[in-house]
């Protein structure tokens, strides 16, 4: 009967394992991927999953759409949310030490003893007859048990440990996500910012031609020089190159774009076009007040500061390995032969182990954690100082492109009116080309500064909360 119910439990253990795979309690015992997101895209104390784009659509992606793709597609925020799963099955680890382990070891032999050798010959004898050997069969299933129940708190030091690095990996995930939305909103701003600057180049290529054609016919009637038509020519000829290198940057920044947000860099894209505020004024806030909120809120200093921690926890697991563990340790033996002379034994009792001499492996492993522990301090104190001046630097690039917009507005529109009077003048007679293809590269340029102002102004805004922490969806300018 023993046999039996030893061989029921084997055999019971076999697909319980094997059905771990589609039964969540076996799977997940301890629930550990509860304390992670469910997807790559999505923070861990978040309620809504952005994971929901279809890229099969036929519409065209807006920025929530492009932000979307990217947090759930970029090998980055994938690689960072399987770290954080890693992590939360260690604390499945660490748990299980609170658990006693139960072992079968089971053997099976068989054996022949012959008369005439120098082996151990094993004879039956049987009433009126001579002696003889046969074969022996062995059967030995033991089940042993092993229950740490006290080590001092070493157990505890590895759990507090196994979760501090699981709290460090979910605030490395969220980081990790603030970080690719930031590239994705950059890569999609870009993509408009040089397709705007391919059409200014194209306008300025217009204006460029016409004034060609203003001095080759001025040229043809015998008004203007020579080296006015060749001016003219030259200065078009430089406005075609300058578009035709704007027209690459824009399929430069598309592929940019799709490399952002996971795709190869030649998918074909449909996006929309963006909403463009104009800069309003900023709230006048004090930066030290700023860098104190990122403090609060910088995901990437919460990781270090959980790291710390679990470095700590790292200490105190090595210093127990001085002190003993008490465990409670019991196993239950069947011997089965062909032989009528079946056994059984069982042993429980308590077990106290207490390292004497480890060869200072305990002390080296002391004075490893204490300097890896000094290390995390120092990342951290640094990352700290990084913070600051992040903050400071996004907060300055912010009010230097509110001010370079505005400033951009008034330039491009002088510009533009010095370039009518320069194009008046030349056509009327009383200018001379120098004049006008210098109006003419002045409204140019500045048509690209009131472009790029504009979409720094959004970036820097963008850059801003990431510093601070606090980069998510509502962030992103709505209509």
């Amino acid at each position: 009967m023993s046999v039996r119910i030893l061989l029921a439990s084997c055999l019971l253990s076999c697909p319980f394992a094997a059905s771990s795979g589609q039964d969540g309690i076996v799977d997940d015992p301890f629930s550990t991927t509860r304390q992670v997101s469910q997807s790559p895209g999505k923070k861990h104390l978040a309620l809504e999953d952005p994971c929901r784009l279809n890229k099969n659509s036929d519409h065209a992606w807006t920025l929530v759409d492009v932000v979307d793709q990217a947090l759930c597609s970029n090998p980055q925020t994938r690689q960072a949310w399987a770290n954080a799963r890693f992590q939360a099955a260690q604390v499945g680890i660490a748990k299980a030490a609170y658990l006693p382990t139960v072992t079968l070891n089971t053997s099976v032999s068989r054996s022949m003893n012959s008369a005439g050798s120098n082996l151990q010959l094993t004879t039956i004898s049987s009433a009126g007859s001579a002696s003889s050997s046969q074969p022996i069969n062995r059967f030995t299933p033991v089940v042993s048990l092993n229950y740490l129940l006290y080590n001092f708190g070493g157990r505890e030091a590895q759990l507090e440990s196994a979760q501090r690095t699981l709290e460090a990996s979910n605030w490395t995930h969220d980081a990790v996500l603030q970080t690719v939305m930031f590239a994705a909103i950059q890569a999609y701003y870009q993509v408009f910012a040089t397709q705007a600057a391919a059409e200014a180049a194209l306008v300025s290529e217009n204006a460029g031609n016409e004034a060609l054609n203003a001095a080759q016919k001025r040229y043809e009637v015998g008004v203007a020089a020579l080296a006015d038509a060749l001016q003219a020519k030259t200065a078009f000829a430089q406005a075609r190159l300058n578009r035709q290198k704007t027209e690459g940057d824009a399929r430069v920044a598309v592929g940019s774009l799709a490399n952002a947000l996971g795709l190869e860099a030649d998918y074909r894209l449909n996006i929309a076009a963006p909403f463009l505020p104009k800069p309003d004024a900023e709230q006048d806030t004090r930066v030290h007040r700023l860098i104190e909120e990122a403090k609060t809120m910088r995901p990437d200093l919460a990781a270090a500061e959980a790291t710390v921690k679990a470095a700590e926890a790292n200490v105190k697991a090595a210093e127990a390995g001085h002190w003993p563990s008490i465990s409670v340790i019991s196993n239950y033996g069947y011997s089965h032969t062909s032989l009528p002379s079946d056994t059984q034994s069982w042993t429980m009792g308590m077990q106290i182990s207490v390292p004497l001499f480890t060869g200072f492996n305990v002390t080296y492993q002391i004075r490893s954690a204490q300097e890896q522990l000094e290390v995390q301090r120092a990342n951290y104190d640094q990352l700290e100082q990084s913070v600051s001046l992040d903050v400071w630097r996004a907060y300055q690039l912010l009010n230097t492109a509110h001010e370079s917009f505005k400033s951009s507005e008034d330039l491009v529109a002088s510009a533009a009116q010095s370039e009518r009077v320069a194009m008046g003048r030349y056509k009327a007679g009383a200018g001379n080309i120098i004049d006008l293809l210098n109006a003419q590269s002045s409204h140019a340029n500045a048509r690209l500064q009131l472009i790029q102002a504009q979409y720094n102004w959004l970036t820097q805004k963008a850059q801003l909360a990431q510093a601070l922490g606090r980069l998510d969806f509502s962030t992103i300018p709505a209509r």
